[in-house]
């Protein structure tokens, strides 16, 4: 049974979550600790699972992920393996420019850009609170896209706040 990492979707406006790089994912069958596995998303997008091998992940969502290992292990391993995928640490987003404490910060659902300028110490003094851009870590262009302070981010996300010029 896979359990909902983002209880309450419609609340945040966060869609079905999408595994990448830097992911830390717990994979569990029922009845079967030799098929448990904790291991983060590798830079190639994919986990080692035991009988299986490698596995690309990146890319898809956990129920996703949960139906391929399900049937693969259906038949020459198991007769109806119940397979359970958890997110236990999700990739960081990025905060910079006029900010305290610029870096690198653990995903939670739920995080606003409001929020995550917080956490990466709040707008410095010349901060611009009116241009804020975030470039989202699945835009294969990179485009930066204005954002209002209340808006969700996502894992991943590069958040940039700009000077002000008044």
């Amino acid at each position: 049974m896979t359990q909902n990492i983002f209880a309450g979707v419609a609340k945040t406006g966060l869609p079905d979550y999408v595994l990448g790089t830097g992911d830390t994912v717990r994979i569990q069958v029922y009845d079967e600790e030799d098929l448990y596995l904790e291991s983060r998303v590798s830079d190639r997008g994919t986990i080692s699972y035991p009988f299986l091998g490698e596995l690309k992940v990146i890319g898809l969502t956990p129920s996703n992920l949960e139906k391929i290992i399900t049937s693969k292990l259906k038949g020459d391993y198991l007769i109806n393996p119940k397979v359970s995928i958890d997110i236990l640490e999700y990739r960081e987003f990025y905060v910079n420019g006029e900010v305290e404490d610029p870096g690198g910060f653990p995903f939670q659902p739920g995080v606003t850009v409001r929020k995550a300028i917080s956490i990466a110490g709040g707008f410095k003094e010349r901060a611009s609170k009116d241009s804020v851009n975030v470039i989202h870590d699945d835009d294969p262009g990179g485009e930066p896209k204005s954002v209002k302070l209340d808006q969700y981010i996502r894992p991943g996300d590069i958040i940039t706040v700009e000077e002000s010029f008044f």
